[in-house]
């Protein structure tokens, strides 16, 4: 194999693990004024996200959560005693930003229902201009523009 297939394949393959995070919908900042709104918990560490979804969510990591296999986890918003939990796995682990791209396996109870909420609130919350609840829904459920 010659250094030029060598580089393509490389590339082929960051590229497959790439669309393999991508989410179907819509990704949020994990943000509030600038400052981390959303955290998870993984074996008992508190870490900010760096966006989320109704999919997945993404972190800051030297190395991907678990070794890649799956792992419980809590989600928490700042300043709320609300949490769900559930279990997760990473699909994208990019160590030249040290990131990984993880997406939900199972929300435990009423999880879904309860981020979707919480998402819905970080749009409202950060919209730059009036948006009703029903709109806001919408772009949680949209489809990715990335």
């Amino acid at each position: 194999m010659s250094d030029l297939d060598d580089a393509q394949s490389q590339a082929a393959a960051a590229e497959a693990a790439d669309s393999a995070e991508r989410r179907r919908i819509q990704r949020f900042l994990a943000l509030r004024r600038g400052e981390p709104w959303f955290w998870v918990v993984i074996d008992g560490e508190r870490i900010p996200l760096r966006d989320v979804s109704i999919d997945g969510f993404a972190i800051s990591a030297e190395t991907p959560p678990a070794g890649g296999e799956p792992f419980d986890f809590v989600l928490q918003r700042e300043g709320v005693p609300d949490q769900i939990r559930g279990r997760a796995q990473s699909v994208n682990f990019i160590a030249a930003v040290a990131q990984a791209g993880c997406r939900f396996l199972a929300l435990e109870g009423d999880g879904a229902d309860r981020l979707r909420d919480w998402l819905i609130a970080l749009v409202i919350m950060n919209a730059s201009v009036r948006i009703s609840e029903k709109d806001a829904a919408a772009i949680v459920a949209g489809p990715s523009l990335s």
